[in-house]
């Protein structure tokens, strides 16, 4: 629906050009026949007396967008009028189309003579920017969506890679016939571990992308005894992808509040962005100490370490570099765990030498 600007602009031009003194031309179109292409002289305006022309432009080197669609009483080509420059873009007649076609000088000596059409105008070129400019920030704001989604899904299938790959490998063994009954029950228990660990893995991404506001349950806990079983774990995935996990110093028999399989997620998602970047196998080192009320857990690789160019925004969200798979979504998730736990996470890394992390959490009586 044409603005109250645009009328009182168009509504004026038209009566110019009606006027028997004026000197506009009617030229009529074919349905499919250019009007003008982008790159030809700016030699005038037109103005829709009956028709609907299709303006477009080219975006990139072979994309051809349609920015608007105007007909009966729209006019269109002024920009290139009022600046001097070719045109910018190609109009094109949808159907049969009759405009008045107004050259360069006409139109200037018109706006010249009518200061109420120029400013009218003006005002036309306002309206026309700003939808202009929101048409561009929804698109923008579109193409960033599916970005997200994109990121999204290449996340999910890289922290959902591992796990299915230790039930792939269980199921074969209890499959091929020669398992007896404590290999089954092995099997089995790892199988649920793993289950139960993409499950929290789908729970933290529902975390992140639409928080709820409920804060996690914490229950005191022996670091010791619940650190013990859980490096086992890790271990066996490490081991089977040539990397060794070696606890220089024992996990503290500490109290700490814990929400057990969230902080399992912070050590897995820790240890696997480690192992990730040791393709050719290496090793991570654990070390743990006791600070007045506090614990200190470090976990440092033998790998390239991190790349200055993430540094800065290494807890970010999607910031990765050169890695083969995954966003960085991971340690996004890492500091909302440790920070939820009442801790902080840090990093240090001196590139070629390894990547350190270092995460502090809070004792408890």
């Amino acid at each position: 629906m044409a603005q109250t600007s645009e009328i009182t602009f168009a509504g004026m031009l038209g009566e110019e050009l009606q006027a028997p003194e004026s000197a506009g031309q009617l030229r009529t179109f074919r349905a499919g026949e250019t009007v003008f292409c982008a790159g030809d002289p700016g030699d005038g305006l037109y103005l829709i007396e009956t028709g609907r022309v299709q303006i477009s432009a080219l975006f990139g080197e072979n994309e051809n967008r349609t920015l608007a669609v105007i007909g009966d009483g729209d006019f269109f080509g002024e920009m290139a009028v009022i600046d001097g420059a070719p045109r910018s873009a190609t109009a094109r007649a949808e159907i049969e189309t009759k405009a008045f076609f107004i050259t360069c000088e006409e139109f200037l000596e018109l706006l010249d003579r009518r200061p109420r059409l120029a400013l009218s105008l003006t005002r036309e070129f306002s309206n026309r920017m700003r939808a202009l400019n929101q048409k561009y920030i929804d698109e923008t704001i579109q193409a960033e969506r599916l970005a997200i989604v994109g990121r999204f899904t290449s996340t999910i299938v890289h922290d959902f890679k591992n796990p299915l790959l230790v039930i792939g490998l269980a199921t074969e063994v209890v499959c091929g016939g020669g398992a007896d009954a404590p290999m089954r029950q092995k099997v089995q228990h790892r199988i649920e571990r793993q289950i139960a660990r993409m499950n929290n893995m789908l729970n933290e991404l529902i975390e992140f992308t639409k928080p709820s506001g409920q804060r996690p349950l914490f229950a005191p806990a022996n670091f010791a005894e619940y650190f013990g079983p859980l490096a086992e774990e890790i271990r066996t995935e490490t081991v089977e992808r040539g990397v060794d996990l070696e606890l220089v110093t024992p996990p503290p028999a500490v109290y700490i509040a814990v929400q057990p399989q969230r902080l399992a997620r912070l050590f897995y998602n820790l240890v696997n962005n480690a192992v990730d970047e040791m393709p050719d196998g290496g090793k991570i080192l654990l070390r743990f100490a006791v600070t007045g009320d506090e614990l200190h857990i470090e976990v440092e690789d033998t790998g390239p370490g991190i790349a200055p160019e993430i540094a800065r925004s290494l807890f970010q969200p999607f910031a990765t570099h050169g890695k083969a798979h995954g966003t960085g979504l991971g340690l996004t998730i890492c500091k909302r765990i440790v920070e939820d736990h009442g801790g902080k996470i840090a990093a240090r890394s001196t590139p070629g030498r390894g990547a350190t992390f270092i995460v502090t959490l809070p004792l408890v009586a």
